[in-house]
């Protein structure tokens, strides 16, 4: 497994944006987490994959047959990880996960490609911000190279089952938790990585209504941890989706501060793009990383250096007028005031979970604000993000106008099934 990574040419960048945490556990005397100690344990009775035409967005329960796991003490360090059939967890009623919101986690998905081969997408970024999570939120650290073999092992065993028809995909979620069996606010002193596999929806979700927050109502704050991913910051904001999807909207578009600077739409990054009031020209704009109020998301960065790279005036796309790519604080006032202006173009929204997605219209002090998003694509997206969204996914699903260099392709010769011939 090793070896097929080095083949590919994977380096693990280890700067997912302003983040300074200890990287991995190479400098502790206690051992780090290895992928070449996996035992593996296949599964006596394996689930039936659902037929063609199942829809599972409602529900997000449907996993594939195994998971990754592995533990952790103080004392030991990182033990022997675990291949095994998916399954329930024995954690004590105190485990300090239970209590004091001591985990993390990560979303990413394996693709079956237009080739009939299985890939996952910059999996090297999302190891890196799992460890930057985990030491955010007082979890043990750990080498995210050895994080990427051991999803790499998980998929290449479920992926051939679970993906048969080229364009399918599923969703991989690594989990860090603390299981301390312990009262009182401390620093865990246990704590258990797994791995698991899901079904979800297709990546050609229609186009969003949001709602902009109002008053006092945040996601983050500068010194918080809106920039880590932590249950902390998805469970205390459902009450604020649930009513604003009782309202007739998808999500809430999460503003910040007396002056309403933009930030994320619902768990997705935002971006907006309009024509610059003063030089006429196209910008491409969307909060910036400085404050850490919003999440370094994967498909965000993806977006950004595909615009860079095939949109500016440096590699613009014949046909399409080329863009300046902004990374800034902006207002929802901005933003009202290009739409009274004629300025507004388009908003999409950018995630692991809902991919690419239009955003149609955000109420906004009880206005409504509508992009444009001219272009004839089926999903709602303009002619900007509908050309990113396509690049994206030739990426992903390995066409020729895809970036190879980031991808990680699968060799299902790897699978556990074949090792326990």
């Amino acid at each position: 497994m090793a070896k097929t990574l080095e083949t590919q040419g994977v380096s693990l960048d280890t700067n997912p944006g302003t983040v300074s945490e200890p990287l991995s556990t190479k400098n502790s005397a206690l051992p780090d987490l290895d992928a070449s100690k996996l035992t593996i344990q296949l599964t006596p009775n394996p689930k039936e994959v659902p037929a063609e035409g199942f829809n599972p967005s409602w529900r997000h329960d449907l996993t594939t047959d195994h998971m990754i796991t592995c533990t952790w003490t103080d004392e030991t360090g990182w033990q022997t990880p675990a291949l095994v059939p998916y399954g329930p967890f024995q954690i004590m009623p105190t485990a300090s996960v239970l209590h004091y919101a001591t985990e993390c986690f990560e979303g990413m998905k394996c693709y079956r490609g237009y080739d009939n081969k299985l890939r996952l997408f910059r999996p090297q970024l999302n190891a890196a911000r799992m460890l930057m999570s985990s030491t955010r939120i007082a979890l043990p650290p750990f080498n995210p190279e050895e994080l990427v073999k051991l999803i790499y092992k998980l998929v290449a065993t479920d992926g051939g089952k679970w993906l048969p028809k080229p364009g399918s995909f599923f969703y991989i979620r690594p989990t860090s938790i603390a299981t301390h069996p312990a009262l009182g606010v401390q620093k865990p002193r246990e704590a258990l990585l797994y791995v698991i596999c899901c079904a979800f929806p297709t990546l050609d979700a229609k186009p969003m209504k949001l709602l902009a927050s109002e008053g006092q109502a945040v996601r983050a704050w500068p010194g918080g941890w809106g920039y880590a991913k932590v249950g902390a910051n998805y469970g205390p904001s459902l009450m604020a989706s649930d009513e604003a999807q009782k309202q007739g909207f998808n999500q809430i578009l999460w503003l910040f501060g007396e002056e309403n600077y933009v930030t994320e739409a619902g768990a997705s990054n935002f971006f907006v793009l309009w024509r610059n009031k003063e030089t006429q020209k196209l910008e491409l704009i969307t909060a910036p990383l400085t404050d850490k109020l919003i999440l370094d998301g994967v498909t965000r960065r993806s977006v950004l250096e595909l615009a860079r790279e095939r949109l500016t005036k440096a590699g613009a796309v014949e046909g399409l007028e080329e863009i300046e790519v902004v990374e800034r604080k902006y207002t929802m006032d901005e933003v009202a005031l290009a739409a009274e202006e004629g300025r507004l173009v388009e908003g999409f929204a950018a995630g692991t979970a809902f991919f690419v997605v239009a955003v149609s219209l955000v109420s906004y002090k009880g206005k409504d604000i509508i992009f444009p998003n001219k272009g004839t694509n089926a999903d709602g997206t303009g002619v900007y993000g509908g050309a990113i969204k396509k690049w994206l996914k030739d990426t992903m699903f390995g066409n020729e106008e895809g970036k190879k260099e980031w991808v990680m392709v699968i060799d299902e010769k790897d699978s556990a099934y074949n090792q326990q011939q």
